[in-house]
């Protein structure tokens, strides 16, 4: 099974079709990866953040407190956090 690393490394010349298995294949990995997608929202940009952000919203709830304690920790990632937990629980941005 890829490492996270070497799925975000193929997103960077990916088409669409590739970008949504690399997509799938990270949301096989499961909860596992969790701590590992947190982590790498944080840092990555462009295609390979919105392939992790809706990773973690495809993986649901267990997200959510990986994504709460990376807020605390880091105030600039508090807002995507929120977002994605609004996702996650399928609530309406107020």
């Amino acid at each position: 099974m890829e490492t996270v690393n070497e799925i975000l490394t193929k997103l960077e010349n990916a088409d669409n079709t590739t970008k949504n298995e690399l997509e799938n294949k990270l949301v096989e990995h499961g909860t596992e990866v969790l701590p590992q997608l947190v982590d790498q929202l944080q840092v990555v940009r462009g295609i390979k953040r919105g392939v992790v952000a809706m990773t973690l919203i495809r993986i649901g709830d267990a997200s959510i407190k990986y994504l709460e304690k990376a807020a605390q920790e880091n105030k600039d990632f508090e807002w995507v956090a929120e977002y994605l937990i609004r996702e996650i629980k399928g609530e309406i941005a107020a």
